[in-house]
């Protein structure tokens, strides 16, 4: 059976910041689908909450699993969702997860600054949209830069989202995960603060952190994220050919 891509966006943004990685997708012959969370994209005029995330990404991956071995990939705060999601007591029918740019335990001190810059920065004139864009352009390339906006930014969003992340009990979760696990960081990511943690509590997971790439990975360096999951699935693959057949 093929292996189904499920894939959540992180903050302010949206399902099209994986254009490159849908388009990969279809490529290679794996069906893909990247969800919008509540108050986010498509959905930006609903209200934010962690259980319409965690709805919202179990329907996909219900839906998914019926046609195949599901792959989560889960980017920044879709990613720390997504941890606790697929650490669930019950475990969902989820066979590999990828969690991108997210190795950060979001309580205290830690979290209320994000908060605090993110509520600076949103005060600024049109939204700081002028600084986002210069970092944007000087950081994503061409081919990207579009994608990751093209949704619209989630601002009145953001604050309500960040401070639903505090309840997530991360490590917990980690340590009922039991399905091939990937943390895939940028080099410069600031929330690579717990990434050695999250290592060692997690049971089957690997670390691949990406040069010369800041927290927006699979936007910055899009070819090498692509190929990440070509290894993640292929890894998938190979187990499902290695079980054994029903008679």
């Amino acid at each position: 059976m093929t292996v189904q891509v499920v894939l959540v966006h992180g903050i302010r943004t949206s399902a099209t910041m994986w254009r490159s990685q849908v388009a990969y997708l279809g490529e290679r012959g794996n069906p893909v689908l990247a969800v919008d969370l509540p108050g986010h994209g498509s959905r930006m005029a609903e209200e934010y909450s962690l259980d319409g995330a965690f709805s919202t990404i179990d329907d996909a991956v219900q839906d998914a699993a019926t046609r195949g071995p599901v792959l989560l990939v889960g980017h920044s705060m879709g990613g720390l969702v997504s941890i606790d999601y697929v650490g669930r007591e019950v475990p969902p029918p989820v066979d590999g997860f990828i969690a991108a740019s997210c190795t950060a335990i979001p309580r205290g001190v830690g979290l209320a600054t994000y908060r605090a810059l993110a509520r600076g920065f949103d005060a600024l004139p049109d939204r700081g949209m002028w600084l986002t864009d210069r970092m944007l352009d000087r950081t994503l390339p061409a081919e990207t830069r579009a994608d990751f906006g093209a949704g619209g930014y989630a601002f009145d969003t953001q604050d309500l989202a960040l401070r639903s992340l505090s309840v997530l009990d991360l490590l917990a979760a980690l340590r009922r995960i039991h399905v091939p696990l990937w943390f895939i960081n940028g080099q410069f990511d600031q929330l690579r603060a717990n990434e050695r943690l999250f290592l060692t509590v997690a049971q089957d997971a690997e670390l691949i952190v990406v040069p010369r790439t800041s927290h927006l990975v699979t936007a910055m360096r899009p070819g090498v994220f692509n190929a990440l999951l070509n290894v993640a699935i292929t890894a998938l693959e190979a187990r499902q050919s290695q079980q054994p057949r029903e008679t």
